[in-house]
């Protein structure tokens, strides 16, 4: 199982972004989460696709949407209404059991006040 995390860059606050996971193949795979580590913090939940539905950390409801294109093996992080705080670089996951065992390589975000 390969995941690859895209879609990252510069945005202004209240500026949105997509991130893609690209996933090679869900095997035993039971979820796709979404996770961020800023600079010098620790890495944070940010959300899960899981059981055709999704599931996003209260920090970033209301702002954040997660998206699955069963077509193309791709779960997607919608980012709206982006603060300097959301500055980090997203990783997105792949869960089997209760492990979150395989990882993407990370993609940078970067919000500007």
């Amino acid at each position: 199982v390969q995941l690859q995390a895209s879609g990252g860059g510069l945005a202004q606050a209240g500026g949105s972004l997509r991130l893609s996971c690209a996933v090679s193949a869900y095997g035993n795979l039971n979820a796709i989460g979404w996770f961020r580590q800023a600079l010098g913090k620790e890495r944070e939940w940010v959300g899960t696709w899981s059981n055709g539905r999704p599931n996003i950390a209260d920090t970033v409801k209301g702002r954040f949407a997660i998206s699955r294109d069963n077509a193309e093996n791709t779960v997607f992080l919608e980012m709206n209404a982006l603060q300097p705080e959301d500055t980090a670089v997203y990783y997105c996951a792949g869960r089997q059991g209760i492990t979150w065992a395989f990882w993407g390589q990370g993609t940078q975000v970067t919000v500007s006040s």
